[in-house]
């Protein structure tokens, strides 16, 4: 049987005077280019399983945004498992960003399908700091776990 996918990632989270905020990113590339309810994620990537999912978590948060990966107390919000089957570990980490800072990575696809050409797409197109309530609506399903996991430890 083949393992499951893996990718691991940090939810950066702030304290402002209109409570709780998380920072999520737009899934770039055409195939959610006019989607946005299941389209945010944490920042994230793929890892082997012989990297640490920590350590996975720091590189792709600087690969998905360009940015070093922010100091402070890491808060384990665990696994969940997409529907893709995609098993999907994180951590929250306090921290302001400024989104206009943001650099994201790319990665490279044939677009459109057969048609023999090769196009550059951001890994994440733009992000942006969101309520929990707002959050919930956009991210992927299953991630909206690691919201209620962080309400948990920020009550």
């Amino acid at each position: 049987m083949t393992e499951p996918r893996r990718s691991a990632g940090l939810l950066l989270f702030r304290h402002t005077d209109n409570g709780l905020e998380v920072l999520l990113g737009h899934m770039g590339g055409p195939f959610f280019a006019k989607k946005d309810a299941g389209a945010w994620t944490v920042p994230k990537g793929e890892y082997e399983p012989d990297e640490p999912a920590w350590d996975a978590a720091r590189r792709e948060f600087q690969e998905e945004l360009g940015l070093r990966p922010p100091d402070g107390e890491a808060i384990e919000l665990g696994e969940v498992r997409q529907t893709n089957g995609k098993i999907v570990t994180a951590w929250a980490v306090e921290s302001d960003l400024d989104p206009a800072a943001i650099a994201p990575g790319t990665f490279v696809m044939e677009w459109p399908p057969r048609s023999g050409r090769i196009q550059e797409f951001p890994e994440l197109d733009r992000v942006a700091w969101l309520t929990p309530d707002r959050a919930r609506e956009l991210i992927v399903k299953a991630q909206s776990a690691f919201l209620d996991r962080l309400a948990e430890h920020t009550r």
